[in-house]
Parts: structure tokens; C-alpha cells; sequence
């Protein structure tokens, strides 16, 4: 070999031994840094579970919970119109479904349930 390819190669050398270590401390504090927001990450995200637990299921669904922006859907206007009359009719059935139950829950508050009448049994086991 040369003696100057072996005067290169060992300067090459002693050029990469040097940044070495500071190519190792750099690392070291990226790994550092990392770790650090990982840990904040986590102490904030226990911190806001804590609060939900403390907090009112009602208060927390008013004020922390964000709702999703409902998804347009693309529909010609004939099956939107075709939609909205079903719709409609469906919510007609509930209505009627529920003031049938109402009336017939409250004509019939004190009689006595549909169907046969009770029989008085003739032979009474206590003789009377």
C-alpha cells in the first residue's frame, strides 16, 4: 500500500473516531427528548381520564365530547323525497302506536283485564 493512501485512510480514520462520540451524544439527547414528551403525553392523557372519572357523565358529554360531522349523503332528489316519506309514514306508525297505548292504558285503569272472568269454584276445600 501506499503511503499515502495509508497517510489518507489513517486520517479518515481519526477524522470518524472524533465525530463519533459526538454522533453518540447527539442520539443520546434525541432519545432523551423522546422519552421526556412520551412520559408528558402520558401524565396529560391519565389527567384527563382522572377528570372524566370525577366529572358528571352529563357534564362530560356536553363539554369534552366532540361530535362527528355527519357524512353527506349523496342522493338524487327522487330517493331523498322517496326517503323523507318513508320516514315520514314511519313516524306516523309511532305516534298512532303510542297513543293506542296511552288510550287503552288509561280507559282501562280499573277494570279487570280482558279475557274470561274468574270462576268461583263450587267445591271449596274448606267445606263452605
Amino acid at each position: 500500500m501506499k503511503l499515502k493512501n495509508l497517510k489518507k485512510k489513517i486520517r479518515r480514520l481519526e477524522k470518524r473516531l472524533q465525530e463519533g462520540p459526538k454522533k453518540l451524544a447527539k442520539l443520546k439527547q434525541k432519545l432523551q427528548a423522546v422519552e421526556a414528551t412520551k412520559a408528558a403525553k402520558a401524565r396529560k392523557k391519565a389527567a384527563t381520564r382522572a377528570a372524566a372519572r370525577l366529572s358528571k357523565p352529563t357534564e362530560a358529554k356536553k363539554s369534552g365530547a366532540v361530535k362527528k360531522p355527519k357524512k353527506k349523503l349523496n342522493l338524487s332528489p327522487e330517493r331523498r323525497a322517496q326517503l323523507a316519506a318513508a320516514m315520514k309514514a314511519r313516524w306516523a306508525a309511532k305516534r298512532a302506536a303510542e297513543a293506542n297505548a296511552k288510550a287503552a292504558s288509561g280507559d282501562n285503569q280499573h277494570s279487570p283485564p280482558p279475557g274470561p272472568p274468574p270462576q268461583t269454584p263450587e267445591n271449596r276445600p274448606d267445606g263452605v
